[in-house]
């Protein structure tokens, strides 16, 4: 990788203050590779440079850690996790024991397949090529996980719904947002009380080249009504 990618991740992890092991920086960036070489066939990232993947998609996705760490957290899903990002980075330093990646883009979902393998992650990567809806009405899944993650997937009231059937009480959410919007978060709180959850908390990702960027985290409380998340269509003609 050339040094400006060394440096660029050097400073955001700085910031962040986390420790990351040569071992998981080798991951960091062989993920980087794979996905460069990759992209002009799948389409993975519009940042193209690795100094700006450093900053755009590993720092920011990492600013997640310290949530999950002060949570006790060492499972999640990531919905529409696309490139990987935030799920696999996160997996590679928090580090993860259980993490399920869900994309509904095939093509994607290969990658995501290639990646946890060539990079070593291997066992604890699950990844579930489908929508979230059909994760959530299994079983085996719902209100099984102690977290969710997104970046840059829907909006937040959207996000709720999709993620708490997921999550068991006492989970939580974390989506990753620029700058949202009154409307959005007042979506999303009557979203989250709907569906069993409490009051949202926002905090800001310090970091450079990150500015406007926060992290939204929505704890579940009590349980998810049947029914949820409803189809597409149900979501679209009734909005939160």
């Amino acid at each position: 990788m050339p040094a400006a990618y060394g440096r660029a991740l050097d400073a955001g992890l700085t910031e962040l203050g986390l420790v990351v092991e040569e071992s998981a920086r080798r991951q960091l960036a062989d993920h980087v590779r794979l996905l460069l070489a990759w992209n002009a066939a799948v389409n993975l990232t519009a940042v193209r440079d690795p100094a700006g993947i450093a900053v755009r998609h590993i720092v920011d996705s990492l600013s997640g850690v310290a949530i999950l760490r002060e949570r006790g957290i060492g499972a999640f899903v990531d919905l529409g996790s696309g490139g990987g990002y935030p799920g696999l980075p996160i997996a590679v330093v928090l580090p993860a024991r259980r993490v399920m990646l869900v994309e509904s883009i095939a093509k994607k979902a290969r990658f995501l397949s290639v990646v946890a393998t060539a990079t070593g992650l291997g066992e604890p990567i699950t990844v579930r090529p489908g929508r979230a809806e059909a994760a959530a009405g299994e079983p085996g899944e719902r209100e099984r996980w102690p977290a969710v993650t997104a970046r840059a997937v829907a909006e937040l009231a959207e996000l709720i719904e999709l993620a708490f059937p997921l999550l068991a009480p006492g989970g939580c959410l974390v989506a990753w947002k620029r700058n949202p919007a009154a409307s959005e978060l007042a979506a999303g709180e009557r979203a989250a009380v709907a569906l069993g959850g409490g009051r949202l908390e926002i905090r800001d990702v310090e970091a450079r080249g990150l500015e406007g960027h926060r992290l939204v985290v929505v704890t579940k409380i009590g349980r998810t009504p049947d029914g949820f998340p409803r189809p597409p269509g149900a979501r679209r003609r009734r909005p939160w």
